[in-house]
């Protein structure tokens, strides 16, 4: 009687050593495995500026890839709570680089606005008169005693290409700069500032270029 109750035991255990063998496995890979999380991602969106109520020339215009100071050449949103502190948030990014939504931007307001005969991108062949190079010197959220701010800085400088000599060349180089106040600390918030901020430089460059090429 032993004998068969010891037998019956002995038979039970390789069951419960699978079972226990199951769990182990289980608990391994769900505290090896990296957890998923989503990444939200941002863009510029605003209306442009300027609705064909400019008057045309009867020229062309590529808008070169904007460069980007280095420490704003990433998607990542960046935010100064300090000073030499940056921080990043690894769960809100921008949709691409500062440098290519500011410069697809431009071009998106120059064509609407009509200034131009044609806005050519920098990656069209085409030969046009004139040449618009940007790079983006500020791109980051400042929280500061009186609230969070976006902060876009632009540096444009527009360029003759039927002028021989170099200097001839440039047109006009200036530095824009806009800082949008904004009262939610979140990034919706600061992509909604950064927006108005992008409006704002946009229609300014804009009237800027007008005058440049108006009497050339």
């Amino acid at each position: 009687m032993r004998h068969a109750l010891r037998t019956k035991e002995n038979k039970g255990w390789p069951s419960l050593a699978l079972l226990m063998l199951s769990m182990v496995l289980m608990t391994s890979c769900s505290l090896g495995g990296k957890p998923s999380y989503k990444v939200n991602q941002y863009t510029l969106e605003y209306i442009s500026p300027f609705s064909k109520e400019l008057t045309s020339i009867k020229e062309l215009v590529k808008v070169e890839q904007f460069s980007v100071a280095q420490t704003f050449n990433t998607s990542a949103m960046i935010y100064k709570e300090g000073p030499n502190l940056r921080n990043v948030d690894p769960y809100h990014r921008w949709r691409t680089k500062p440098g290519e939504m500011t410069a697809e931007y431009l071009v998106r307001d120059l064509r609407n606005c009509g200034l131009f005969r044609a806005v050519i991108s920098y990656d069209d062949s085409m030969e046009t008169r004139y040449l618009l190079e940007g790079e983006v010197d500020e791109f980051l959220e400042v929280s500061e005693k009186d609230g969070r701010k976006a902060v876009l800085g632009l540096n444009i400088t527009l360029l003759d290409l039927k002028k021989r000599e170099t200097a001839e060349k440039v047109i006009f180089q200036r530095d824009y700069k806009v800082v949008e106040p904004y009262p939610e600390k979140t990034p919706a918030a600061l992509a909604q500032g950064m927006s108005r901020a992008m409006e704002k430089i946009s229609r300014q460059i804009i009237l800027d270029l007008q005058d440049a090429v108006k009497d050339r």
